[in-house]
This record gives C-alpha cells, sequence and structure tokens, in this order.
C-alpha cells in the first residue's frame, strides 16, 4: 500500500550531518590539534559528549573565521599548514548545529586520530629540558631568562621535528632556542644547566650579547605556534657536543608559578642534503607616535646566496596590525608573499605549499604596520611613543623566515657573499 512506499522512502532518505559521520572528521583534521586533552585549548572536542554542548558556540566560532586560527590574507601565497576551513564545512557544522547536533551512528566514526602523548609531533627521540625550573613573581616585570643545556650529542644530529613545550605555558610570551655549537664563543662566561639574566654580568659587553647572536635557532615558540616539521631531505644541523640555549621571556599574571620548558626533537633518518637555516629581517630603529592607527615600518635585505624559501613566521607585540613579506623585483614591482592580519595571541607559522628557490642577490623585504590608537583593544598605552624593546608594552619586528641550503652550509658560510652586489 501507499503507506509503505512512503516509510520505506523516508527510510532511505539522506538526514542532515551528524556527529560521528561529518563533523567528527572535521575536528581530528582541524580542531583536535588543539582541542584535545593536556592542549592549549579550554574544551576538548574528541567525543560526542565533549563536543555537544559547545555545537551553537562551534558554529558561531566557525561562521565568524575566528576557528581554526589562521591569519594569512588570502589573496596572497597558498600555504600548506592552513587549517582553514571551506565554506562547505563551514555550512555543514551550521547545518548540524541548527539540527540540534544530532551524534548519529557511531559505526559512521572515522578511526580516532593517534597523537603521541603530550606531543603533536611524533614521540621524540630526545627530550632536553631545563635541569632547573625558573621561579616566576606574581607581578611586575621579569626580564629575559636564559638556560644553557648540554645536548650530550656524541655524534651530529639531524633534527628533522622539534617541540617546545613550557611547563607554565600562560607565563610563556615567547622562546627561542639557540644551537650553540663545540667552537662558538656566544656566553662562554655564563653558568651552565641554571637560570641567569643578561643583568646578572657585570661586563656591559656580555650584557649586550645576550641578546645578539648569529647562533642558529632550532626552534621559536610564542602563542599558538606550532612544532616544526621538515620535509624528507631538510634538518635543522646540531653537532655533536653543542648546547642549547634556551631564551625564554615571561609575563606575569598575578599568579606566582614555576616553568621548566622543554625541547623535543625527532632525527632525520638518513643525513638530510639540505640544511634548515632561521633567517631574519628586523627593524629596532622605529619609533611609532602616540595614537597613530596605521604606523608603518619596513626593512629589506639581499640574500647572500641561493636558498630556497619554506616558510614565515612574523613577530610583533600588542600594537601589531599587519605584517607583509615581500620579494622587490629589479624592474620596481612588489610581490607579496605572505601578508598576515597579525594577531599577538596567535603567532603562526606560515608554510609554503610550494617550497621556493631564490637566487642570490633577491631582495626581500618586510613590512609592519602598528595600531597605537585607543581604537587598539589590546593597546596598554595610546598616548605614548613606542620603541623597540623586550616587555609586551614595547614593540618588536622581527620577520623570521626559513630557508634550506646545501647541507654542508652553515649560517656563516651562508653569509659569505660571493659577488659584488650590482645596484
Amino acid at each position: 500500500g501507499k503507506s509503505d512506499s512512503t516509510t520505506s522512502a523516508t527510510r532511505s532518505a539522506p538526514a542532515g550531518p551528524t556527529f560521528y559521520k561529518n563533523v567528527l572528521p572535521l575536528l581530528q583534521d582541524h580542531c583536535q590539534a588543539c582541542h584535545r586533552g593536556g592542549e592549549i585549548a579550554p574544551m576538548p572536542f574528541v567525543t560526542y559528549e565533549q563536543t555537544r554542548p559547545w555545537a551553537a558556540a562551534i558554529k558561531l566560532a566557525v561562521q565568524s573565521k575566528q576557528m581554526p586560527p589562521w591569519f594569512a590574507d588570502p589573496r596572497f601565497g597558498t600555504f600548506s599548514n592552513d587549517p582553514s576551513l571551506t565554506p562547505q564545512q563551514i555550512a555543514l557544522i551550521s547545518a548540524w548545529a541548527d539540527a540540534g547536533a544530532p551524534a548519529g551512528s557511531p559505526k559512521d566514526a572515522p578511526p580516532p586520530k593517534q597523537w603521541a602523548t603530550g606531543w603533536n609531533i611524533p614521540q621524540p627521540d630526545k627530550v632536553i629540558q631545563m635541569p632547573q625550573p625558573v621561579k616566576l613573581p606574581a607581578t611586575g616585570d621579569i626580564e629575559y631568562t636564559y638556560e644553557i643545556v648540554p645536548t650530550g650529542f656524541t655524534k651530529d644530529e639531524w633534527v628533522q621535528m622539534s617541540e617546545i613545550r613550557p611547563s607554565s605555558r600562560e607565563h610563556v610570551h615567547h622562546a627561542v632556542v639557540y644551537i650553540r655549537p663545540p667552537d662558538s664563543k656566544w656566553l662562554r662566561n655564563a653558568p651552565v644547566g641554571v637560570p641567569f639574566t643578561p643583568s646578572s654580568f657585570s661586563d656591559a659587553e656580555e650584557r649586550a650579547e645576550a641578546h645578539a647572536t648569529t647562533s642558529d635557532m632550532l626552534l621559536v615558540y610564542a602563542p599558538g605556534s606550532e612544532a616544526d616539521r621538515w620535509p624528507d631531505g631538510m634538518a635543522k644541523f646540531v653537532p655533536a657536543g653543542s648546547d642549547l640555549v634556551f631564551q625564554m621571556h615571561y609575563t606575569t599574571n598575578g599568579h606566582a608559578a614555576t616553568d621548566q620548558t622543554s625541547i623535543g626533537m625527532v632525527f632525520a633518518r638518513q643525513a638530510p642534503t639540505q640544511r634548515v637555516l632561521t633567517l631574519q629581517l628586523t627593524n629596532h630603529t622605529f619609533i611609532i607616535p602616540p595614537r597613530a592607527d596605521d604606523y608603518r615600518v619596513d626593512v629589506f635585505g639581499t640574500l647572500p646566496n641561493d636558498a630556497t624559501l619554506l616558510s614565515f613566521f612574523p613577530h610583533m607585540h600588542l600594537r601589531g596590525k599587519r605584517f607583509e613579506y615581500n620579494i622587490l623585483h629589479s624592474d620596481g614591482t612588489v610581490e607579496t608573499l605572505l601578508r598576515v592580519n597579525y594577531d599577538f595571541h596567535w603567532q603562526l607559522s606560515y608554510r609554503l605549499a610550494q617550497p621556493r628557490l631564490l637566487k642570490a642577490r633577491t631582495k626581500l623585504q618586510a613590512v609592519a604596520w602598528y595600531d597605537n590608537s585607543a581604537d587598539n583593544m589590546h593597546n596598554p598605552d595610546p598616548n605614548r611613543f613606542v620603541t623597540w624593546g623586550g616587555q609586551t608594552y614595547e614593540e618588536m619586528m622581527v620577520g623570521f623566515f626559513d630557508v634550506a641550503v646545501p647541507a654542508s652550509v652553515d649560517k656563516e658560510q651562508f653569509f659569505i657573499r660571493h659577488a659584488p652586489l650590482t645596484k
């Protein structure tokens, strides 16, 4: 009869999106890197029970593009680590939330994603932790704090992946881990294995030296930044007998604490053909006037040798508004490689989907814009002139970028210019 055909038709008609079939795969690929136990997001989205109460909030966050966090202007460049959802995926999540967040059948669920406990990289081959915790006061400024840790490496190592994990994440404004090879003179009078600050040196040159180094960086960490994962054939080089120098910038938040940051490393399985170097374009001579809402600072540099451009990591403080990297071509045209609508609370790396070979003498420019007006809700004080400085209420303008060079070339060799620069 008629009623039978109606019921069978209804039964086979595709229902709307469900958690297990449609939403969970998106959460695994775009959200769980942060939204799982022990990671930076305040709530996990691993199970249906955890996710369902947040359905309306998730809909708002993805529709407004607040989540997943990504700040590159889509008109410039394509990036392999872009976690953005497509318009279709956003519509699917919204439809699911609007339908009352149905679970669907657990049989439709994808296999759970395997995460190494406590790490976003595979289980590290070596973890190096600061041997002594740093005591952090409840209030006031904290001077940059250093801790030098011997690697104990008895042979040269190629680090293909690395991740910095602070133990008190909410106090870490940024961290840089430098590689100090055994022949380096840098900070040789500093103590090893205990925290120290530059002001503890009586010698002014030693104090300055702490902040200015030509040593290569293993990794930079800031809120929201991710682990380094270099493609096969590329890695960072850590010579036998090296030390790691942790440079920590802590901020206070009303609660005293301790921090004992560590770095996990995964070694390359075979010797790479290319070494990754982290370079930077920096301008520290700017003076941002009071109440300026779009103050521009730029800097350019010329590549000393051929190099393959891999990724970018812009760094500013609370007045940072936009940051871009350009190639200044000899015919006067400007090619924008990346433009970021800067967010101090999410300092991301941007990895080119297609690494780009740059010839020696390529002119690279970094441009930063600052909002020192009262309209900037993060502005500590719109009425002051702002200059370079380590504290959050001061500013920085650093365009880090990673390049690959032949494995045999170190940072000092890379900066030897082999031909006169022509105009």
